[in-house]
């Protein structure tokens, strides 16, 4: 119970950034995973060649590393952006009134309150499939360059 009385003295409590942060803090073990397998692909040989070239450890982030690690970074989003969008419990927990509510919890209490309207929830399911799909189709091409490896070895 620690928790949840440290967000409700904070204020955090029955605000969307106490649920944005606790979901941030569940999705940072795998996004860390993710993106140290994509940096340890990148050579050695590579980041020698940059300090040859009389860059600085910046110019070599921004113009090496950001570049070839861009698969793992929009693996991230995607599967980051999917498990924040598709998050119940959190939300239920840490929300109350209607206008913090997110979209799983508004299809939740849709169900409840019209019963089982088939075509009337199909239809709300289908408009918030709409942002992740979104998300996927921006991500695609760097998703798949990620699942190549790094240089696109």
């Amino acid at each position: 119970m620690p928790v949840f009385y440290l967000i409700n003295t904070v204020g955090l409590y029955d605000n969307l950034i106490g649920v944005i942060l606790p979901t941030a803090a569940f999705a940072l073990p795998i996004c860390t995973l993710i993106l140290s397998g994509t940096m340890r692909d990148i050579t050695g040989e590579l980041y020698e060649a940059m300090a040859m070239d009389g860059a600085s450890p910046a110019r070599a982030f921004f113009r090496l590393v950001l570049p070839l690690s861009k698969g793992g970074i929009s693996t991230i989003a995607v599967f980051s952006a999917l498990q924040a969008w598709n998050g119940f419990l959190f939300p239920l927990i840490l929300t109350q009134s209607e206008s913090t509510r997110v979209v799983t919890l508004g299809l939740f209490n849709f169900q409840t309150q019209y019963g089982i309207n088939i075509p009337g929830l199909l239809a709300a399911v289908t408009l918030s499939m709409v942002p992740v799909l979104l998300v996927y189709l921006f991500a695609r091409r760097a998703l798949v360059q990620g699942l190549m490896g790094a240089g696109g070895k």
